[in-house]
């Protein structure tokens, strides 16, 4: 597990006639927006995950540390699946997928009894709501483009928006993209093509591979790289200025 970093970033964060909430189990710090407050049936259901996802790695070590998809015994618990299975997709280790398979997992506990929620873990969202939302993207305090360029996600649909950096956070990553974004019907899935694009991402002619690669995965509904003053995009997602 990684260790903790101060969110500073949620005191921007804002989805207008929600509840926010906080949930915090050890390294993992849930910042949820829902009709109502949530926070027990959220925890309950976090504490009950990470328990899932700590037995099997004593049980398996390599599956905290592989930094490429491996073989799962066939009794590992549902949030170790979904995690290999993006790993799989994406040609990465199961670690990977953490947070947006942590957020999916949180999201069909409080989704029956919140039809609109946005769940944040460590900068990777699962958004699911009505109406349109848009997602600020954050490549470091030096990037031109932080928190002045968006991505608007359209209601109706549940969204899951990951962020990698090879320069911003703790998370392993091999690139030295200021950030990848990638936005897919998975919080999984993104969370899981983000760590890999940007691993391919060492320079500014990487860019427009990663985005060639992007577009031939179809399980994907678009990507931005931001590399100093470089913005890239590929997909089907629509950019908003913000400032």
């Amino acid at each position: 597990m990684h260790r903790y970093v101060e969110r500073w970033y949620r005191r921007y964060m804002q989805a207008d006639g929600l509840v926010s909430f906080s949930v915090k189990v050890r390294e993992s710090d849930l910042y949820i927006f829902a009709e109502k407050d949530l926070k027990e049936q959220a925890e309950a259901r976090l504490i009950r995950e990470r328990k899932n996802l700590e037995a099997y790695i004593r049980y398996d070590p390599r599956f905290l540390v592989s930094l490429a998809p491996i073989v799962l015994s066939p009794f590992a618990p549902p949030i170790c699946r979904r995690m290999s299975w993006a790993a799989q997709e994406a040609g990465v280790g199961p670690m990977a997928a953490v947070a947006g398979a942590i957020n999916e997992a949180v999201a069909e506990e409080l989704l029956p009894l919140s039809s609109e929620l946005i769940i944040e873990n460590g900068g990777d969202l699962l958004v699911a709501s009505s109406q349109e939302r848009v997602v600020a993207i954050y490549a470091g305090e030096e990037s031109p483009f932080s928190f002045k360029v968006g991505i608007k996600l359209p209601g109706g649909k549940i969204w899951g928006v990951a962020t990698s950096s090879g320069k911003v956070g703790p998370s392993l990553s091999f690139g030295r993209a200021d950030a990848v974004v990638v936005v897919a019907t998975s919080a999984a899935l993104a969370d899981a093509w983000a760590t890999s694009l940007a691993n391919r991402v060492r320079t500014r002619s990487d860019v427009t591979s990663a985005l060639r690669l992007a577009r031939r995965i179809s399980s994907l509904q678009g990507v931005v790289v931001v590399f100093e003053d470089l913005l890239g995009v590929e997909g089907n997602i629509q950019l908003e200025k913000l400032i």
